[in-house]
């Protein structure tokens, strides 16, 4: 997931809701596609903010909590449930933290902590904060999103409306919050979650309240977990617990309805995520039948010759991680499908040469488009065999930068 507030421009109110559905509501926002910045901003000049390496370390569990030197960060969780019918359903929930500006030097962050320490009002915050959460099922798919002001490193004995804890781990904007449920000293603070979070629409209250525990490892991605996403070099620092199962409860038109299910933790942090000429993305996570996880993405432009980045990560059902560069796959879109306004790919081949495997991998409702304040479409997928049509799996894909026709 690599979606941030680049191209929001200023924050509403804290504690501002906007509310959508299947591309309706309060917020229409801008679609952003390409100039010198990139797509949403992305690409922006990142000086004076840290970045992102393949020599930087990752130390667990501090790097589960927020990293203010850079200058965006987001936690961000997809779900693929089902009820006691078997009907799938869908959920997302991201936590999106963005810098105002980078923090000078230690001794200017201490300053700027001290200054907030002191109680100087809302608006004495150095970062903003958003969280959406999207709940589908058939044809419905209920969209929220909030906004916030807050610190980069919340303060133990402070209130604040939005933020991130690594000790123990707490994510959270209002009410909406994933939290650690590991007590025990063996393990990492992400082995078990609680997710909660509702809203409300014209349509009425929709919502969730599930658990998550990890069969399996952390997965660091790209190198040491330096994820580069274009030719000139950019990247992020990205893992992920792609082992999740999940049990709990969802509620929408007026009922509430037992799941279960896998879920996807994304965590990425970077302060430049993309060259200027970069348009957007179609991001995948997959759950193989097999018990293998796929990650891939295609960046639109920053390629060698002017084309499209691809890179990902085969992950074998022990966690072992195998990074696969633009010659390790393919990936190319099939269909397409109007979504708000928005012609999509909602169908793709998926060839991994190595692995002996050509997926297709489709959209199961193609009106998944989030009208939030930076827009885009994200929604569950089924994996198929490309040859015999056969089940191969399930998982989410997200899709940016698409703009309506002219």
């Amino acid at each position: 997931m690599l979606l941030l507030l680049g191209a929001c421009g200023p924050a509403p109110d804290p504690g501002s809701e906007t509310r959508s559905e299947s591309g309706q509501g309060a917020v229409t926002g801008t679609d952003v596609s390409s100039g010198r910045a990139g797509f949403a901003g992305l690409g922006a000049s990142s000086q004076g903010y840290a970045h992102a390496s393949p020599d930087t370390p990752l130390h667990f569990p501090d790097d589960h909590g927020p990293h203010p030197d850079f200058r965006i960060e987001w936690w961000y969780l997809t779900a693929n449930l089902e009820n006691a019918d078997g009907e799938p359903l869908g959920i997302q929930w991201t936590l999106f933290r963005q810098a105002q500006q980078p923090r000078a030097s230690d001794a200017s962050a201490a300053i700027a902590d001290l200054g907030i320490r002191s109680n100087a009002g809302p608006w004495a915050a150095d970062q903003l904060w958003m969280a959406h959460m999207a709940l589908s099922l058939g044809e419905h798919h209920r969209v929220a999103e909030r906004f916030a002001r807050g610190t980069g490193v919340p303060l133990p004995d402070a209130e604040q409306q939005a933020g991130v804890m690594a000790r123990p781990f707490r994510a959270w904007l209002d009410d909406w919050r994933l939290e650690s449920l590991s007590t025990h000293s063996g393990g990492d603070a992400l082995d078990r979650l609680r997710l909660m979070a509702q809203a409300e629409d014209e349509k009425g209250p929709f919502g969730y309240q599930l658990e998550l525990e990890a069969e399996g490892p952390l997965v660091r991605h790209g190198i040491r977990g330096f994820s580069q996403k274009s030719a000139d070099g950019q990247g992020s620092m990205y893992y992920s617990q792609p082992f999740y199962r999940v049990s709990g409860e969802v509620w929408l038109n007026g009922e509430r309805v037992a799941v279960v299910g896998r879920a996807w933790l994304d965590r990425e942090w970077s302060s430049q995520l993309l060259s200027a000429g970069q348009t957007g993305w179609d991001w995948f996570s997959l759950h193989l039948d097999s018990g293998a996880r796929l990650m891939a993405f295609r960046l639109r432009g920053g390629g060698a010759n002017h084309d499209d980045y691809l890179s990902g990560s085969w992950i074998t059902p022990a966690g072992e991680v195998t990074p696969l560069t633009a010659d390790a796959f393919t990936l190319v879109p099939q269909a397409f499908a109007n979504a708000a306004g928005h012609r999509v790919p909602v169908r793709w081949r998926l060839t991994l040469p190595e692995q002996n495997l050509e997926l297709e991998i489709a959209a199961r409702h193609a009106n998944r488009w989030m009208n939030t304040s930076v827009p885009y479409w994200e929604g569950a997928v089924s994996v198929t065999d490309a040859a015999s049509g056969a089940p191969r799996g399930q998982g989410y894909l997200e899709m940016t930068g698409y703009t309506k026709p002219r």
